[in-house]
């Protein structure tokens, strides 16, 4: 067994010139040039933020590793949802729906069609365990289709809302569901969510406790530093997509992008390296933390302050959401994927871009 690895040099300067380019960014007047350095630094952050998570995996095991990065990312990308509510008014109504739909589009076609392609064309077939994905994709669709479907067929208010009786009711339905799956995760059922097979021999030693808690402080630096460009490029990205006559929608999509750019390179990572389960684990379990834990933090802001909180979706993105449910649940349904199975979800996240830009 090898000893452990030092952290390397890289990992360390790049979450603090993350944080040092958002410090910056609050002074500073964006232009075209910062503007491609704040990209610049976002993709460094986003690099050093899979290397901590990876290094905080090691030293709890699954599928507590997966879990940390979502339950991080998830809790910033709320913050960052409230934040732009608080601040974008009554035009915002929609920011909420439209970035909770395009996370779980990207989510369930974009990083898992990425996932099943890169593993299939790499290792041929992949295993993973039916238990674990039938129990996510099961609380994702009840989540999915009581927030963003249901207040399309509801009759107390007007148009795709909730009144506050049913908004209250939806936030405590989306705590009660994720707490649970958290639970049969981590503790009931853990078992579900370990790779198929032997456990794979470690190669080298745990990360000591100093520095898995230096990554986890390093993480929470990267993530920030994410989330907070991410905002600070929000303004540019809704000039870019005014000036290019897009949908308003775009900007949930472009957002959404930027703010799972962590999860999805380290799904990605795992698939490449013949560990489907744990990319899995990640993808899904970032769809639904998104749900379940942004939803009660909207309706918690959007209740006590009074705001229009728009959730519905329109009869297309339906159609979408509900096409993708029925081919994750073919999918997930044997245990094996190849590079069939992720070609069509590439495809319908093709689709969903598409139809975004061309409604």
């Amino acid at each position: 067994m090898k000893g452990p690895v030092a952290t390397p040099k890289w990992a360390l300067v790049l979450p603090l010139a993350g944080a040092a380019a958002l410090i910056g960014g609050l002074f500073l007047e964006l232009s075209v040039g910062l503007a491609v350095a704040f990209v610049a630094v976002l993709i460094g952050a986003v690099i050093a933020a899979v290397h901590h998570a990876e290094v905080i995996a090691e030293r709890v095991g699954e599928p507590f590793g997966t879990l940390v990065l979502a339950l991080a990312v998830t809790v910033i990308e709320a913050s960052l949802i409230v934040s732009l509510m608080l601040t974008g008014g009554p035009e915002s109504a929609d920011l909420a729906r439209n970035t909770l739909y395009s996370a779980i589009m990207i989510v369930c076609n974009g990083v898992v069609g990425l996932c099943l392609l890169i593993g299939g064309m790499r290792h041929g077939e992949q295993e993973f365990k039916i238990e674990s994905s039938s129990s996510s994709l099961g609380v994702l669709i009840a989540l999915a289709t009581l927030t963003l479907v249901l207040p399309v067929y509801t009759t107390s208010t007007p148009g795709p809302t909730f009144s506050v009786a049913q908004l209250l009711f939806a936030a405590a339905a989306s705590l009660v569901l994720y707490g649970m799956f958290v639970f049969v995760q981590t503790v009931k059922h853990r078992e579900y969510f370990l790779a198929p097979g032997p456990a794979p021999r470690a190669e080298h030693a745990r990360p000591s406790v100093a520095t898995a808690a230096t990554s986890a402080g390093l993480l929470l630096v990267c993530l920030v530093a994410v989330v907070g460009l991410a905002k600070l490029l929000s303004p540019g990205i809704e000039a870019a997509v005014l000036a290019c006559g897009a949908p308003e929608a775009t900007i949930g999509i472009a957002i959404a992008c930027l703010v799972l750019l962590p999860e999805a390179v380290a799904a990605v990572r795992a698939a490449h390296a013949d560990r489907l389960q744990s990319s899995l684990n990640l993808a899904l379990g970032s769809a639904l933390a998104s749900i379940g834990l942004t939803i009660p933090a909207v309706v918690a802001v959007a209740t006590l302050l009074h705001m229009p909180l728009t959730l519905g979706l329109g009869p297309k993105d339906t159609v979408l959401l509900v096409l993708t449910f029925i081919v994750s649940t073919l999918t997930f349904s044997t245990g094996r994927t190849t590079v069939l199975q992720g070609t069509v979800h590439l495809v319908l996240f093709a689709a969903f871009l598409f139809l975004s830009l061309v409604p």
